[in-house]
């Protein structure tokens, strides 16, 4: 499964590593990504998503029930 919030669709970035003597060598910058369960009243069932810290408080702000509604009209399963 790709590193990916089901909420923003942040996805790592990538750049270097540089050394004290300016070397560079490829690294990489991964979301901080959380496997949350979720309480979804409208359908009485937990809801587990894979979302960034942001997407956490994307939901704790809107809802939810309006962030399963968005997921669902994009065409995403859950």
């Amino acid at each position: 499964m790709s590193r990916v919030c089901q909420v923003t669709g942040k996805k790592p970035m990538f750049g270097n590593n540089v050394s004290h003597a300016n070397n560079k060598s490829r690294r990489r910058f991964n979301v901080n990504l959380q496997k949350k369960k979720f309480w979804y009243p409208d359908e009485n069932r937990y809801v587990t998503l894979r979302v960034s810290m942001h997407g956490l408080r994307i939901i704790n702000k809107k809802g939810i029930s309006s962030i399963v509604k968005e997921l669902r009209s994009k065409g995403n399963k859950i």
